[in-house]
């Protein structure tokens, strides 16, 4: 079985890389950019046949379609960065919709229709009311950020291609998920790498923050990719599936549990730079349907999650 990962060099796509190279009956492909940072694949880039491309290439997606004629296709290349979404609005839509309608283009044009999981965000939902919780896939998108209308645009895109042309799409919406591996720039990581900084004695004893008073539904990346695998093994294409724990935590909660795992006295200050011009303030999902029609369960705690996170950039640091 030949699966493709596009943005394999990335956080998600290096961990699915793991897992599915833990499958023998599995030949893994990739693609990243030309200037994508690979250390998180090098130490099991032997086992891979990696391609640089960039998604908004039509020409380039073509030819390695083609060349490689996958059997399954994991869809998640993307500028994935909510805040960065608000500096760079048009290379956020442009990456993540174009990237997407080449892919679907390229496999009709090449005449195959391998199974494509598409990695939409629970930052599509947007703007939720109290009375809607925990989020289903049938609520209303109100995206509050040009990251989360990229991501209505790939989801709807995802649809119309499955309509049209009958192509095996299955749309995901992955709530929260972190774990070793994650950028500094993503919440958890952010706070664990101060710490350890902290710890190493490279900054001060204080720590710079944004909002805590969000709400996230979190799972662990190594249960998400999991997660992936399944939805192109059971569920239905055309569908729309929310992967979640079903359980949310607010961010100041988050700190408190990291800083619970130190022993060091951390003073934290608010920095107003890391706050968003607006910001959804809570996401707890229902993945009900997806659990029904898959049997997955999420297997790792988030204590675990965030202390391996921590150990991660104890190491790095």
């Amino acid at each position: 079985m030949k699966v493709l990962i596009t943005g394999i060099t990335g956080f998600v796509g290096s961990h699915l890389a793991d897992y599915l190279l833990a499958k023998p009956e599995v030949e893994v492909y990739g693609i990243y950019r030309w200037r994508s940072d690979t250390k998180n694949v090098d130490r099991i880039k032997d086992k891979l046949k990696l391609w640089e491309c960039d998604m908004k290439d039509a020409s380039s997606v073509m030819r390695i379609i083609s060349e490689v004629l996958p059997d399954k296709i994991f869809h998640l290349a993307a500028q994935s960065f909510v805040p960065t979404s608000w500096h760079a609005p048009a290379e956020t839509l442009t990456t993540n919709i174009i990237g997407e309608l080449n892919i679907f283009e390229s496999v009709r044009r090449t005449g195959i229709n391998p199974w494509i999981q598409i990695a939409g965000s629970s930052e599509e939902y947007g703007l939720v009311y109290e009375n809607e919780l925990p989020i289903k896939e049938a609520n209303p998108l109100r995206p509050l950020s040009p990251y989360g209308v990229s991501k209505v645009g790939q989801d709807l895109l995802a649809y119309q291609y499955y309509m049209s042309y009958k192509l095996n799409v299955v749309r995901t919406r992955g709530f929260n998920h972190t774990g070793p591996r994650r950028g500094e720039v993503f919440v958890c990581s952010d706070f664990a790498r101060q710490i350890a900084r902290i710890e190493k004695g490279l900054q001060p004893p204080l720590m710079r923050v944004g909002n805590l008073e969000a709400e996230r539904d979190f799972t662990d990346v190594r249960d998400m990719v999991k997660a992936y695998w399944m939805s192109l093994e059971k569920c239905r294409p055309g569908e729309v599936y929310n992967i979640c724990s079903g359980r949310s935590y607010k961010i100041r909660k988050v700190l408190d549990m990291l800083l619970g795992i130190s022993e060091k006295k951390i003073e934290v200050k608010m920095d107003e730079k890391k706050l968003r011009p607006s910001d959804v303030s809570v996401l707890l999902g229902d993945s009900s349907k997806f659990r029904k029609e898959t049997g997955w369960e999420p297997e790792i705690s988030f204590e675990k999650t965030l202390k391996d996170i921590l150990n991660y950039w104890r190491e790095k640091v």
